[in-house]
């Protein structure tokens, strides 16, 4: 017993009837008022000394002892009480008023949902898109992983939703987004899970936000280079690859970038087989005329600077040609049974052993 309570208690005392009124209001007739302010002042503390934004406290938090009034206050067992009677609904209104003026979180799920928009916003507002790649990290929080997750939860409502429009049952709701959360990805940044690849896009809006931002379009490799992405490589393999893009990738490339596919003329020429045996047997060739053999390490590589290199060349491309010609060798041994006679005997006059 404290000595206030054994104070009270010593009736053969004269007792100051405010006093007692006070301990019998707070110990019999109202204790669970009492448990519930030291509750609310405990969790604006640990907000204080915190500086958390929200009010997401451990379950095995206890305040420090030096907090005076509220210190050992069995804090994280407090909330976790107050989220039961909440979802029973026999928390009162003021109180859940109370409680989430000061930022309450009344379900773990809710509350990771509602940091990682938060990082969202932030990692938007800094790279100017909401395209992170998989391994990104952003104060802490692996938003990466967070909106690879977000943007498959997202992808499978859009199936299901799909799937109803057509009419066909769908098998599980598990797992789909609400369509309020996409409301809110979508307001950071509309292309965040985009039905192509996502490496795509991140390319793509980087490319838009350097023209936007003054830049003309990059098509040289390693002219602009932001967040680790190539643009003019990207750029370049758009150009070349628009076969296999979609068409609405198409669409978006000639009408927002003015990116156009690669003409003929730009496009490398192919090797034939009668040219890529040219190419061979030039190295070769090179190679006997400087060593005077043809015993060639299995992981030896010849710079091809003659004449028949040119046909082995792409348009357009500089430097020698490099062919890995003790590979070479060693696969015309393989297949030497099945060589016309007029490529043996080529191989033949530079010393080749069979």
């Amino acid at each position: 017993m404290s000595g206030a309570a054994a104070g009270v208690l010593r009736f053969s005392e004269d007792r100051d009837p405010a006093v007692l009124a006070q301990f019998v209001r707070l110990r019999v007739i109202d204790p669970e008022g009492a448990y519930w302010r030291r509750g609310i002042e405990a969790a604006g503390r640990w907000l204080r000394e915190t500086g958390n934004g929200v009010l997401r406290v451990p379950y095995t938090v206890v305040t420090p002892e030096d907090w005076g009034g509220v210190g050992g206050y069995p804090l994280g067992q407090w909330i976790a009480d107050q989220r039961r009677s909440y979802t029973a609904g026999t928390l009162e209104a003021g109180r859940v008023a109370e409680l989430e003026k000061l930022g309450m979180v009344w379900s773990e799920q809710d509350a990771a949902w509602a940091d990682g928009i938060a990082v969202a916003k932030e990692y938007a507002a800094v790279h100017g898109h909401f395209l992170p790649p998989t391994t990104a990290v952003w104060d802490g929080h692996p938003i990466g992983v967070w909106a690879k997750n977000a943007r498959a939860a997202a992808r499978r409502a859009r199936e299901n939703e799909e799937l109803r429009a057509a009419g066909l049952p769908v098998p599980s709701a598990a797992g789909a987004m609400a369509e309020t959360r996409r409301d809110e990805l979508d307001a950071i940044d509309p292309g965040w899970c985009p039905v192509w690849d996502t490496a795509w896009q991140r390319c793509y809006r980087l490319t838009q936000n350097h023209i936007q931002a003054g830049g003309t379009l990059p098509e040289t490799v390693g002219d602009v280079v932001v967040q680790g992405e190539d643009l003019g490589r990207w750029v370049t393999a758009q150009r070349f690859g628009w076969e296999q893009l979609l068409p609405a990738q198409q669409w978006i490339l000639e009408n927002t970038l003015k990116i156009a596919p690669a003409g003929e003329d730009e496009r490398p020429v192919k090797q034939t087989q009668d040219t890529k045996w040219a190419a061979n047997l030039a190295a070769a060739r090179q190679f006997h005329a400087r060593e005077g053999h043809l015993r060639v390490p299995r992981k030896h590589a010849e710079h091809l600077e003659s004449a028949e290199a040119v046909s082995g060349r792409q348009n357009g491309a500089d430097g020698p040609v490099v062919v890995k010609l003790g590979t070479w060798l060693d696969n015309v041994r393989k297949r030497a049974a099945k060589l016309p006679e007029q490529r043996r005997t080529d191989l033949d006059q530079l010393g080749m052993r069979w």
